[in-house]
């Protein structure tokens, strides 16, 4: 932040600015302030209303990347902005560290490669391992969420791992554990055997991949058939094959038994599959064909003996059902129950399994094959594929093998394939809940809303059974306490309770610390001890809202007081995750929903539409982007894109640089403007400004009308919105308004501001400007906090004292005033805009700058109001668009062609079929047909009406194209003359020779206060006569004359601030700008004292102007030289440039030392003979 003050404590702006580094100011004056804090401390001492928001917990075993960097800034967007609007908003932050992410992780460090590894080193020595690395990254979170200037309370945050969080997650199971919502089964999941445990339904579908996998056909005989025939199966597990019990058909499918033309062999398979094993049916020679039903009950002779004698006799045969389909395979499926979910669904049905047994399951919890299939025994199921399928081959089982490319899912966590396998799991009845889930799902609003209507709905109507235990090690212990024979089974709730039941207190509820502990049972059955399970991870994180503050044994009545949560939001992948839990928790608990909206983002992908990856190396990292481009240009990045409405987003850095450009760049430098505009009231005119930040600020220019109409519009547009929770429209719409203000207002009344128009207008239009900034500074805090504190740390010493405040974020949202609403100003502007818009589209079709004026424009439509809009605010169209004329008819006569196209949205929804005909004779309307269109309003097409939007109606110039540009828009036809003559052309070269002096000004980092001298050198004659015609022009724009080099004297030699070739269409120019100074004329010599008038001229070039016009007030200038004090009488012995005597002029305010100064210039400017050098800017 600048640190040169002027009047009221208002701070010089700098041209150039980093804003990376003013950020960072921003967050030390925040800490230094305890911005944060004090703003929760305030609202909570003003007893606002509570707003409730939940932040599901990440891991702090990775780096924030940007999705988490997303869905932070969309929270504290939502957070900052009901803050500002009256409510008391707590936001605490949360730790995920329990569960897969760790364990996996010290898995991978200690190289455990099984469960007995654990046990062999103790769970409590794997615990210890696992609690040392869960806050490995918590530093670098804060950092990144600190630089991210996000607000949420880190420090008092909760941690899955504390006893308090887990004791109430005891409580949750307890309560859907007495509503006999939880119980023991046993049921084929997705299994990870990396992680050696079961995964729910909704983790197995995290991440799906296309992988190639083995697929093969395997033989099995009938047992009694003749002829010989054998059914065929088709699989992409063979690892599945040597637990083969059955074989399942369709019932109603059409199966054909058929002899192999080449090996004579007879198979039986599906008609519909003939294709998976014969690409030519002269292949094979169709027997006979049956039904499905008719196949049941047929014995087969195994492909391996392994269980044959559990299961001989109840199993290998033929069994039905219509989960079987034509889509793939041979349409028979063989069944192993333990791997696959329909396949025990089926076994079960037909008596292959029974309910209670131990379902033949050869493989151990790390994927292996234990000794029950010996001959494979110790092998991974995966790594088994080969040689069982060489097996087979051996036994001349095989018919067909190949490689198959589907997809497949994975574990989320270590990234190893999924396979589905019967273990006994605990669950939440989860399908007995499905109709209240829906019916809380409809109580619940979502942004955006299909994600709710459609996705989530769809995975809450289909939703099955939750498995919600882990076969692992850190994490909350279930806290279910059972009798040897499963008779007796208590849930323990509370610390309390367990100390009551088993006399023994505890401090720490992990796994290490309780298992040892026994219940006396109460039936006579013994001890009661725990099951070895731990809850699933995502019961912790859909257990967060009772959690994070120890209900229901602290805080109860704030908790119901405040529950469920007002907001969420997270990424469209928490659809089947934390959503999920969070309703299902919920729903069980209070029949309620945890939260009422909720804000769904999609997936950040790299730029090249892939998935972020740190091994690809194909995004740029985070805070290299903040370092590089500020926090608050990726924030507005992240949320002006389609990721908001739940779409994916390529993200590209080009579009954060951007934002710096097309945002903040103007947006700041506007706000500089202001400040200079108000230091140059002050310094020069003696008018303080003082705004508010609040009211309407009367005044009789359109401009001003306008832009405090459109700035109430934006509040009202940006209130209804964010009430609402749609992003996605509130900051586009705010974009505009930036644009309106910095490329519009300010623009076009640059003029005006700076005191063109009079020291009363000017004041008039700087406190508007002040306060539709403050406006739009208030409005845009939530979204870009840090550019809108430095912004406002400044604009605020412009109000008065009793609407100061420390940080812009301890104020008040601003409401819209109704005062300023103006829709009928703010369409009156729009429309002046779009005619200026599309005059700048005719000049870049014809290549003429805007500099070089245009003779005429003539605007064209039926609408007279309109019309009377664009002649009302005429002078600024032609200022603008640099336009010596402008004229507005009614009145087409042949200029004017229409032509028409349908809208095909509208008309084909509409007319269905029709529509080909009708929008054929559409494009062939006449011009008079489309004019009686308009003046009736409707039109029959093909005996079809045609009205308001249905057809496109363009309008085309028929006359002389070579010096007219046409632009067709809406109902206006304007016509701009383009023919240019050499006056235009010489008017546009001055105006580009005052463009270059700008340019050259602004390389130099001079200030607009900054004085100088313009000198040029060159012998081009259309120059020179461009100077002689256009000398006015360019002067009053730079606000000196330009005088020949040769003119320069040469002690302004040292003065040179730069110096430039330019060349000017065409035309060699040679610029040079000095500072500008007093100068010593040769009277001075009967005043020196014997002190040379070179060395007077010294002296007084050392002043600076401002010391310099302070000394002149009375009429003379004191200089010490060689210890002499010499007297200089204004206008006799010292004078100045033009441009100094008027900045020394407007300082003292007098005339009369005003007309001494000019009038000794002109004196000088007669005086050709005499010896003292010719000043600079004397004619």
């Amino acid at each position: 932040m600048a640190e040169t003050l002027g009047k009221n404590g208002l701070e010089d702006v700098p041209q150039d600015v980093r804003f990376p580094a003013e950020e960072e100011k921003i967050l030390a004056y925040w800490d230094h302030i305890d911005a944060f804090q004090t703003s929760l401390k305030t609202s909570r001492e003003e007893g606002r209303p509570e707003f409730t928001f939940y932040d599901g917990p990440p891991f702090a075993t990775g780096m924030p990347h940007y999705g988490h960097i997303l869905a932070g800034t969309i929270k504290d967007c939502i957070t900052r902005y009901w803050h500002m609007n009256g409510f008391h908003v707590e936001r605490k932050w949360g730790w995920d560290t329990h569960g897969l992410p760790v364990e996996y992780e010290i898995d991978q460090k200690l190289g455990i490669k099984s469960r007995d590894d654990v046990l062999k080193m103790t769970v409590a020595k794997y615990n210890a391992e696992c609690r040392s690395v869960v806050m490995r990254y918590a530093s670098e979170w804060k950092r990144v969420v600190r630089r991210l200037a996000r607000w949420i309370d880190m420090e008092n945050d909760y941690k899955t791992l504390d006893p308090t969080f887990m004791e109430t997650v005891w409580w949750v199971c307890k309560q859907m554990f007495d509503k006999d919502l939880i119980y023991r089964g046993y049921k084929v999941m997705p299994y990870s055997t990396a992680c050696s445990t079961p995964l729910s339904n909704f983790e197995a579908g995290q991440n799906y991949k296309d992988v190639s996998d083995p697929e093969c056909v395997v033989s099995l005989p009938i047992i009694g058939s003749e002829p010989p025939a054998s059914m065929l199966a088709w699989t992409t597990t063979p690892w599945t094959l040597p637990s083969n019990l059955a074989l399942c058909v369709h019932p109603t499918m059409e199966y054909a038994y058929v002899e192999d033309v080449k090996t004579s062999a007879v198979y039986v398979l599906a008609v519909p599959r003939l294709v998976q094993l014969y690409k030519k049916e002269s292949e094979y020679k169709v027997l006979k064909t049956v039904k499905g039903q008719e196949l049941r009950g047929l014995k087969y002779e195994p492909l391996f003996n392994f269980f044959v004698e559990r299961k001989g006799d109840v199993g290998f045969r033929v069994l039905c059902d219509e989960y079987v389909t034509a889509d793939s395979g041979t349409g028979i499926v063989h069944q192993a129950p333990a791997f696959g979910e329909d396949d025990y669904r089926v076994c079960l049905k037909e008596g292959v399994i029974f309910k209670g047994e131990h379902v033949p399951c050869p493989v151990d919890a790390d994927g292996r094959f234990t000794e029950e299939v010996s001959d494979f025994q110790g092998q991974h199921v995966k790594e088994a594929d080969k040689a069982i399928l060489a097996s087979l081959k051996a036994s001349g089982r095989l018919v067909k093998s190949g490689a198959i490319k589907h997809s497949y899912p994975f574990c989320w966590r270590s990234d190893t394939p999924l396979i589905y396998k019967a273990v006994p799991s605990w669950f939440v009845k989860v399908e007995t809940l499905k109709e209240k889930l829906l019916a809380n799902n409809d109580k619940t609003y979502w942004v955006p809303d299909f994600v709710k209507e459609k996705r989530f709905h769809n995975w809450l109507a289909g939703a099955r059974d939750w498995a919600i235990s882990r076969n692992r090690f850190w994490g909350t212990p279930i806290p279910i306490w059972h009798s040897e024979d499963w008779e007796e089974v208590i849930c323990v709730g509370s610390v309390d309770e367990l100390e009551q039941l088993s006399g023994v207190r505890v401090n720490d509820l992990h796994k290490d610390s309780i298992d040892h502990i026994t219940i006396p049972s109460k039936m006579g059955k013994g001890e009661l001890r725990r099951v070895e399970e731990v809850f699933d991870c995502w019961f912790e994180s859909g257990s967060m809202p009772y959690a994070q503050c120890h209900y229901p044994f602290e805080n109860k009545e704030k908790f119901e007081k405040t529950f469920p949560a007002d907001f969420i939001a997270e990424g469209l992948d928490q659809t089947r995750g934390w959503f999920y839990t969070l309703m299902v928790i919920g729903t069980a608990l209070f029949d309620k929903p945890a939260f009422k909206n909720v804000i769904v983002n999609g997936l950040v992908l790299a730029e090249d539409g892939k998935k972020m990856s740190k091994r690809l190396k194909n995004y740029p990292d985070p805070e290299l982007v903040i370092n590089s481009h500020g926090a608050d240009a990726l924030r507005m990045y992240l949320i002006n894109s389609p990721v908001v409405r739940g779409e994916e987003l390529r993200f590209k850095e080009q579009g954060v640089k951007d934002v710096v450009r097309d945002v903040f760049l103007p947006w700041y430098n506007a706000y500089r403007f202001l400040i200079q505009v108000v230091r140059r009231l002050q310094s020069e005119e003696g008018v303080t400004v003082q705004g508010s930040g609040t009211g309407y600020i009367q005044s009789d220019n359109t401009m001003d009308q306008w832009i405090q109409a459109a700035a109430a519009g934006l509040l009202q547009f940006v209130q209804k919105e964010m009430q609402a929770y749609r992003l996605y429209t509130v900051v586009p719409r705010l974009l505009r308004f930036m644009e309106d203000l910095t490329n519009w207002y300010v623009k076009m009344n640059r003029k005006r501001l700076k005191g063109g128009a009079g020291v009363e207008e000017a004041t008039v239009s700087i406190r508007v400007l002040l306060q539709v900034l403050l406006t739009l500074v208030r409005s845009m805090a939530p979204f870009t906090p840090m550019f809108c504190e430095l912004l406002y740390m400044n604009l605020r010493n412009l109000l008065p004292e009793s609407e100061r405040k420390d940080s812009v974020h301890y104020l008040d949202f601003p409401q819209a005033n109704l005062e300023a609403v103006n829709e009928r100003m703010e369409l009156k502007v729009r429309r002046m805009q779009v005619l200026i818009e599309k005059g700048r589209i005719a000049r870049d079709k014809r290549g003429i700058s805007l500099r070089t004026p245009i003779r005429a424009v003539t605007v064209i439509c039926p609408n007279t109001e309109l019309l009377q809009d664009i002649e009302d605010l005429k002078g600024y169209v032609l200022e603008e668009l640099n336009v010596r004329s402008l004229s507005t008819t009614t009145e087409e006569g042949d200029m004017v062609t229409r032509s028409a196209a349908p809208d095909n949205t509208i008309l084909g929804r509409r007319l269905g079929k029709a529509f080909k005909e009708v929008s054929a004779k559409i494009k062939t309307l006449t011009n008079a047909e489309l004019m009686e269109y308009e003046r009736k309003g409707q039109l029959d097409v093909c005996g079809s009406v045609l009205s308001g939007d249905d057809l496109k109606i363009t309008r085309s110039f028929n006359g002389d194209t070579e010096t007219v540009q046409a632009e067709s828009y809406d109902e206006v036809l304007a016509l701009f003359d383009v023919g240019l003559d050499e006056s235009l052309r010489q008017e546009g070269a001055a105006r580009e020779i005052v463009s270059r002096v700008q340019q050259m000004r602004k390389k130099a980092g001079l200030l607009p206060e900054d004085l100088i001298e313009v000198f040029y050198e060159s012998s081009d004659e259309s120059f020179l006569s461009i100077l002689a015609n256009h000398m006015d022009t360019i002067k009053s724009a730079i606000r000196v004359e330009l005088l020949p080099r040769g003119r320069m004297p040469g002690y302004l030699q040292p003065l040179v601030i730069l110096q430039s070739e330019e060349d000017v269409n065409g035309m060699k120019i040679s610029l040079t700008i000095t500072r500008a100074c007093l100068h010593v004329s040769q009277q001075a010599a009967d005043v020196s004292q014997g002190v040379s008038i070179e060395a007077l001229q010294s002296a007084v070039m050392s002043l600076q102007l401002a010391s310099a016009k302070k000394s002149m007030t009375s009429g003379a200038i004191q200089v010490a030289v060689d210890g002499k004090q010499v007297e200089l009488q204004a206008g006799k012995h010292v004078w100045a440039s033009r441009h100094v005597a008027s900045y020394i002029l407007l300082a003292r305010r007098s005339l009369e030392w005003g007309r001494i100064i000019l009038s000794q210039l002109r004196l000088q400017a007669t005086q050709r003979a005499l010896t003292a050098p010719t000043g600079p800017g004397v004619a």
